[in-house]
């Protein structure tokens, strides 16, 4: 079984059967490799409680294991929303060990360690749809925004009905194109953000509390 068919296996009646009486809304940062995520949440966290989420990355799958950051609180126009941030491991049709040698230079045995914890993450990451009340989206606004992840990622969410914005990252750098993604998927909102350099993050902070509020 292909590691998206996952998304099909999970079970609409568990989501529907959480706890809706906890205080805070658990948002689940969600996205292909290399989107942003993990510097997102380290934004998110940083305005507003000082502190950081985990490392980033320029190879693929830095993160491997879900983290959890509790009672984040995010304001904007006089309104407020308690967050409980997970910051997922990247989602991926596949993870080959050899893609870590040929691209990154990385060791044998350190190249099949990392492949064998992206992969663990990836099942994990699926796992955690079970869990969440909304989903940011993060997508790589430098490439294109039709890929199997993106689509997949989507039709899961809508067949869940879990909110989600879609956030279109990396607006800073060159390439960037998030017209695409709002053409690709243009029923559902999108932000246009830089989350490394905190651009555009004030939009997405009034539109998280308009959705998810």
């Amino acid at each position: 079984m292909g590691l998206l068919d996952w998304f099909y296996k999970r079970s609409l009646s568990s989501w529907l059967n959480k706890l809706f009486s906890k205080e805070n809304a658990k948002i689940g940062l969600y996205g292909p490799p290399n989107a942003g995520k993990t510097t997102l949440a380290n934004q998110i966290i940083r305005d507003w409680s000082g502190d950081v989420m985990g490392p980033v990355s320029e190879i693929p799958h830095e993160t491997r294991k879900a983290r959890l950051e509790e009672g984040v609180e995010i304001e904007a126009n006089g309104a407020s929303l308690g967050l409980d941030v997970v910051d997922t491991p990247g989602i991926a049709t596949k993870v080959d060990f050899e893609d870590f040698l040929n691209e990154y230079d990385l060791e044998q045995d350190e190249a099949k360690r990392r492949a064998r914890e992206a992969t663990k993450g990836v099942v994990e990451a699926i796992d955690w749809l079970d869990d969440v009340d909304a989903i940011l989206l993060i997508m790589d606004s430098t490439k294109d925004p039709y890929n199997q992840v993106n689509v997949t990622m989507i039709g899961n969410m809508e067949a869940r009905n879990i909110p989600f914005i879609i956030v279109a990252n990396k607006v800073d750098k060159e390439g960037s194109n998030p017209n695409k993604i709002r053409e690709a998927f243009s029923d559902h909102p999108v932000v246009a953000i830089s989350a490394l350099e905190g651009e555009n993050v004030n939009e997405l902070y009034n539109k998280m509390i308009d959705n998810f509020g």
